[in-house]
C-alpha cells in the first residue's frame, strides 16, 4: 500500500473517468462523495448530466453510492433518493468504517470498491485506509477562504496520483 494520502488516479472530473476501464479493474461499486464531487455546495437535486452519469455507471454494471460527510440534515439522503441511488450520510470519512459498511451493505469487497471525491484529507485518506482504489477530482468551485486554504494545504498529495488516463 502506498502513502495514505495520495491517490491512485486523477481526473478532471466525474465525467473524465473511463467507466469501461474502471469496470475492467474489477470496480462493481463507485463511492462517491457528493459536495464539490457530483455537484457544488449549493445544488440541491441531481442535475440531469449526473443522472446521465449514472445510467452510464449502470449499464456498465457499476453501482453508484453516495457517501458523503455533510452535516446539512437529510442532504445525503435527498440527493440520492432523487437521484436512485444507495447512500450513507454522516460517513466519518476517512474513518474507514463508514466505507466497510457501505461495502457490506452492497455485497462487495475493497478489491472491488473505488471512491471518487475532491479531498485528500477525508476521501483519499478514508480510501485507502479501507484499501479501495481512489480516484481524485478537481473540486467543482472553491468557494470560502478556508477551502482555498485547505485545497492549497493539499496540493502536494493531489499533484502525486497517476494520470486518470493509465486507468
Amino acid at each position: 500500500m502506498h502513502f495514505p494520502l495520495i491517490p491512485d488516479f486523477l481526473f478532471e472530473s466525474i465525467y473524465t473517468i473511463d467507466i469501461q476501464r474502471l469496470r475492467a479493474r474489477g470496480v462493481k461499486l463507485l463511492l462517491a462523495d457528493l459536495d464539490n464531487t457530483l455537484v457544488p455546495y449549493s445544488i440541491k437535486v441531481p442535475t440531469d448530466e449526473v443522472k446521465a452519469w449514472r445510467d452510464k455507471l449502470k449499464e456498465a454494471g457499476i453501482t453508484l453510492f453516495i457517501l458523503s460527510n455533510s452535516r446539512k440534515p437529510g442532504r445525503a439522503q435527498r440527493f440520492a433518493e432523487a437521484l436512485g441511488v444507495p447512500y450513507q450520510g454522516h460517513a466519518g470519512k476517512p474513518k474507514s468504517k463508514g466505507f466497510y459498511q457501505a461495502m457490506e451493505r452492497m455485497g462487495v469487497k475493497p478489491q472491488e470498491t473505488a471512491i471518487v471525491g475532491d479531498q485528500i484529507f477525508t476521501d483519499i485518506w478514508g480510501g485507502n485506509n479501507a484499501g479501495v482504489t481512489t480516484l481524485m477530482v478537481k473540486p467543482i468551485e472553491f468557494g470560502t477562504i478556508f477551502r482555498v486554504l485547505r485545497y492549497g494545504i493539499e496540493t502536494p498529495f493531489r499533484t502525486r496520483g497517476k494520470g486518470g488516463d493509465t486507468l
